[in-house]
């Protein structure tokens, strides 16, 4: 099963961009046991429309693309469930016991997603009622991928 995070914008060279790749690998070299393909992060280019619904939508097409035939899609959405570490652990695993092609992560852009693709989603995501910058939640999930496979793997890096 391949591990996606699609996220509109694009990273800059600096301190984010390091954490992003230092968890993907870690996520990655540890999720090769669990019979993980790949964890991978693909960015799609911010809308430049102004109108924010066209925003919105042309974003929102864009991520949608990119969904394989058979993936759970999760949206990283600020109304979303708050699930522990262990709960997000445990849907991957019940994902890949499932034979699902993938699982796509989606971070949407600062005007949100389109109810299309909010409707296409398994599990709606939230890390807590605060508002985060972009960058800063493609780096929790990053890191919370990473405590998902250690957890599958029976690794101690989570101590809850």
């Amino acid at each position: 099963m391949r591990i996606i995070v699609a996220a509109v914008g694009r990273l800059k060279h600096g301190p984010e961009t390091e954490l992003v790749e230092r968890y993907r690998k870690r996520a990655t070299q540890t999720g090769r046991g669990l019979g993980l393909r790949d964890i991978e992060v693909i960015e799609i280019r911010e809308s430049r429309a102004e109108d924010p619904g066209k925003r919105m939508l042309e974003e929102s097409i864009a991520l949608a693309n990119i969904i394989p035939s058979g993936a759970a899609v999760v949206l990283l959405d600020s109304q979303g469930d708050n699930l522990a570490s262990a709960g997000l652990a445990a849907q991957i695993g019940q994902w890949r016991a499932d034979n699902r092609s993938a699982v796509v992560f989606m971070i949407g852009g600062p005007d949100g997603l389109s109810p299309s693709l909010r409707d296409k989603a398994a599990l709606r995501l939230a890390f807590g009622a605060a508002t985060w910058p972009h960058q800063l939640v493609r780096i929790m999930l990053l890191e919370q991928l990473y405590r998902a496979t250690t957890i599958l793997a029976g690794h101690p890096y989570h101590r809850a």
